[in-house]
């Protein structure tokens, strides 16, 4: 006999009992056996179910409920009527500072709304778990919450009502930032979430680093925490959501997300025809995170309580996020009819309240009792955990924009708004003080500022707060690491190989070394960097708990739970985020590290922009190495390898310096110059220093070069005769060897001689170019300070024809400082495979087209003859009618 199962749809229970008697089942596994046996059961369970291609996708999701009973909450350790006076005082003067900066000007924008919704969330955090101090916890802040943390370190004191009133305007000196910016406000802000998505994965990032500098020996382990608070909508943000296995992985139990679930994005609702909570539920639980819910206010306990049927929670299983907006941007009627409406025995639930008490039931955002439970259950947890807290967007605000589709974009409210604001909060503030917006500070002997101040006191000081308390260290000798990579002698060797060498110098540094920390995303052995895994080992939290395929071999692929290596797989936007962490840690530790991270120079800025430009903003320090850089040198591998822009791109960031070395003497000293600026005179830079893999022959360093290195260019081949005609050539990285050729083929071929700079940055001239012209600008009558190119190319008018791997914006860079014809060779186009030297031709950059330049810019001078050139482009074999490499 066939039995056909029972029709049913997902939320419909067709045999209830049966249901019951397989919970029963379970509960008695877990009084007689214990919560581990259950979960043995369940898993097995859920094997079987595998086996038998069940469809399993709901198994990361529990229902709307909040995933603490009440029984379970602890006692909460507060005062909650001093802190709701508090949190009120904070609510008042984020809105007030908002509104009196756009009655300033209406260009300065701002934002109510996140914090109105987030508020409880932060008042519960700072007063009970937000540790300050050298061994507090790390916070990454939501960013358009900023008003609220400007609010309440007002109330404690540390900003000024003048800093309130600059909200936004920063020219003068004395305002505030939009979000939070470390570059401009050093002492408050630690880490730039402006960029939402990027403080989610600077924050599991920093967890680990923390992590890994436990192992090494460098911190002493602690219970210090990495607070993440986040919205929902920026979860959206693949770099929100791309490392949430990252955290479960490495076993990050110092990790608490806090998810502020106010349903809304910018525009509308995240999710309006589905579940934020409960996708976010679902992708957390899969990646292995544990996720609390806190999701209804103690108003819901009751209902609850009364609800022996579960007719609420089935509601709450079954309505969209676009209709849990509605109930709070309408009345307590609306939610009687709409959402209690179903049923007779639903009404009847809510029958004893009125249509205020409905409307006034709060989500779990709101409710300070069941937010401090959750976070007391994160603190304790022995895995990554988020809490995922449901709010209402612009909560407070009234008709003003709770709930409302327009609410991020709310920046005022009117008087009768004003006042209902100050009903519903009980603020002590007249209407002539709501009519001026006044900020409200209570007496310093109030019982709510005091009890601020010993909250606080108790958990180590205030915050945000950030303090800079890092021993300086002192490099090793610049002899030593020049010492490193002296000329190759008859060996070629590429740049790479060249740093390499010299970063193996620093780690077998005594005092140094066990700083640096060397990051690579899985092209250790295409960089030539394999070695590191022998000798310094791949971190990794586990060890090695496995025999690697090549054991026997000298250089084996080594894990080891103190390993100093980070070899991040293939993952740019982790391993910048792991960079970030280690060239913060003079700040957020006090612990001096130097990381170095390097990567396909192709997939360095132009996929890491955001984040290297928060990188700036947080005061970063440390080195990116580009690789396989420029667009001729990595033959083989075609147009999406193939870089012609990072040093375009790095120039752009205001605290990066680029560079383009060609020599091995040229990196050492650029780097030990970064060293020294970085470790000893504490000075907010970073590096970004391009590495090639063609090998070729190093020369010495010659003498008195250092200064014209750092500083952008220096002269390398001096002009033997002036007599004739004769130009000057520039060249970086690997064509600065074309450049070269091209010198002698001038003087054997046409007698034109030619003097040879090495260009190292042509970022670092134009700065120096820019302000030299600003000084002579605002100081029209005194002597006008020659830039760095003038002083040295401007006293002559031979031409100057400048030859790079990179597009011609770079070389063009330092165009305005020149007074002489200006020639630019570059790369622009699209990168292709092929030989290097036929890439070379193809692209107009090799030594033929250098010599072409220069002829053709002579000729154009009028001193050589226009058949000059035509001679030379046939003894040459320079093809005239090929297509443009920009265009083709």
């Amino acid at each position: 006999m066939t039995l056909t199962p029972p029709a049913w749809k997902p939320g419909q229970d067709p045999d209830p009992t049966e249901t019951a008697e397989w919970i029963d089942s379970l509960e008695a596994v877990i009084q007689r056996d214990g919560p581990e046996r259950a979960a043995y059961l369940l898993d097995h369970l859920l094997q079987r179910a595998s086996q038998r291609k069940l469809d399993l996708r709901w198994r990361f999701n529990t229902p709307m409920r909040n995933t603490i009973a009440p029984g379970e909450q602890p006692a909460y350790p507060g005062d909650p009527v001093l802190e709701a006076k508090l949190c009120a005082a904070v609510r008042w003067n984020a809105v007030a500072m908002v509104m009196r900066a756009n009655q300033a000007s209406s260009e300065l924008g701002g934002h109510l709304a996140t914090f109105a919704s987030a508020a409880d969330l932060y008042e519960v955090a700072f007063n009970h778990f937000l540790r300050a101090g050298p061994q507090g916890d790390v916070v990454f802040y939501q960013p358009h919450a900023a008003p609220g943390m400007y609010a309440r370190a007002f109330l404690e004191g540390r900003l000024s009502e003048d800093q309130l009133l600059h909200y936004r305007r920063e020219v003068g000196g004395q305002g505030l930032s939009s979000y939070p910016h470390p570059w401009l406000m050093p002492d408050f802000w630690s880490y730039p979430t402006g960029s939402m998505g990027l403080g989610p994965v600077q924050a599991i990032y920093q967890a680990r680093f923390m992590k890994y500098l436990e192992r090494r020996g460098l911190l002493a382990p602690s219970d210090r925490k990495v607070w993440c608070f986040v919205g929902d909508g920026e979860m959206d943000e693949p770099e929100a959501r791309g490392a949430l296995s990252v955290a479960s992985r490495e076993g990050l139990d110092n990790l608490i997300w806090v998810v502020n679930c106010n349903l809304q994005r910018l525009d509308g609702p995240v999710r309006g025809n589905g579940s934020i909570v409960q996708e976010l539920e679902a992708a957390f639980g899969a990646a292995g995170w544990d996720t609390l819910k806190v999701l209804w206010g103690s108003e819901w306990d009751d209902l609850f309580a009364r609800d022996d049927r579960g007719l609420i929670l089935e509601r709450m299983n079954t309505t969209l996020d676009g209709e849990y907006q509605n109930y709070k941007a309408r009345d307590g009627a609306y939610g009687r009819e709409h959402f209690f409406g179903g049923s007779p025995e639903l009404r009847g639930l809510v029958s004893h309240l009125s249509d205020a008490e409905i409307q006034d039931l709060r989500r779990g955002g709101h409710d300070p009792l069941k937010i401090h439970a959750a976070y007391a259950r994160a603190v304790q947890a022995k895995r990554p955990t988020v809490v995922l807290a449901l709010s209402v967007k612009g909560y407070g605000l009234g008709s003003a924009g709770e709930g409302k589709n327009t609410a991020h974009q709310q920046k005022k409210l009117d008087a009768g708004q004003l006042r209902a604001f100050r009903d519903r909060f009980k603020l002590p503030l007249s209407d002539d003080q709501l009519q001026t917006l006044a900020f409200y500070r209570p007496p310093e002997d109030a019982p709510e500022m005091r009890y601020l101040r010993g909250r606080r006191e108790a958990l180590g000081g205030p915050l945000p707060a950030r303090q800079v308390r890092a021993e300086r260290l002192e490099p090793p000798a610049r002899e030593d690491l020049i010492g490193a990579v002296r000329g190759s002698e008859d060996r070629p060797v590429s740049t790479t190989m060249a740093f390499n060498q010299l970063l193996l110098t620093l780690l077998r540094h005594p005092v140094l070394g066990p700083r640096v920390v060397p990051i690579i995303p899985d092209e250790a052995r295409t960089f030539g960097m394999n070695a590191l895994f022998r000798q310094f080992g791949i971190y990794a939290p586990e060890g090695q708990r496995y025999r690697p395929e090549d054991a026997d071999q000298l250089l084996y692929y080594r894990e080891a739970e103190e390993g100093q290596v980070l070899q991040e797989g293939i993952n740019e936007d982790g391993a910048f985020a792991s960079w970030m962490a280690a060239a913060t840690a003079y700040s957020t530790h006090g612990l001096m590290t130097l990381p170095f991270y390097t990567f396909y120079s192709m997939f360095g800025f132009q996929r890491v922009g955001d984040l290297a430009w928060a990188a700036a903003d947080a005061r970063a320090r440390g080195f990116l190495m580009g690789a396989t850089a420029g667009r001729t040198t990595l033959s083989g591998e075609g147009l999406q390898h193939q870089d012609g822009h990072s040093l375009l791109l790095a120039s752009s960031v205001p605290t990066c310096r680029a560079y383009d070395p060609a020599f091995a003497y040229e990196l050492a000293v650029i780097v030990h110059h970064g060293l020294r600026e970085m470790l000893t005179e504490d000075r907010d830079h970073y590096y970004y220093i391009t590495l090639m893999n063609e090998t070729y022959l190093h020369p010495a360093m010659p003498p008195g070069a250092e200064e014209g290195i750092v500083r952008g260019m220096y002269r390398l081949r001096a002009l033997q005769d002036t007599s004739g005609p004769h130009v000057r050539l520039l060249g970086s990285g690997t064509i600065l060897r074309e450049v070269l050729r091209a010198a002698e083929l001038l003087a054997d071929d046409w007698g034109v001689g030619a003097e040879v700079w090495s260009v190292t940055s042509f970022g670092e001239l134009r700065r120096d170019g820019m302000e030299a012209e600003r000084l002579s600008r605002l100081h029209p009558e005194e002597t006008a300070r020659p830039s760095f190119v003038g002083t040295h190319l401007n006293q002559s008018t031979a031409p100057v024809i400048a030859a790079t791997d990179y597009l011609r914006a770079v070389p063009d860079m330092i165009r305005p400082y020149l007074r002489a014809d200006y020639v630019t060779l570059g790369t622009d186009g699209f990168g292709r495979s092929d030989t290097r030297a036929a890439l070379r031709t193809f692209f107009e950059v090799d030594a033929h087209h250098i010599v072409l330049a220069a002829l053709k810019a002579l000729s154009d001078q009028g001193t050589l003859g226009a058949q000059t050139v035509t001679r030379a482009m046939e003894r040459y074999d320079l093809d005239r009618p090929k297509a443009n490499p920009l265009t083709s």
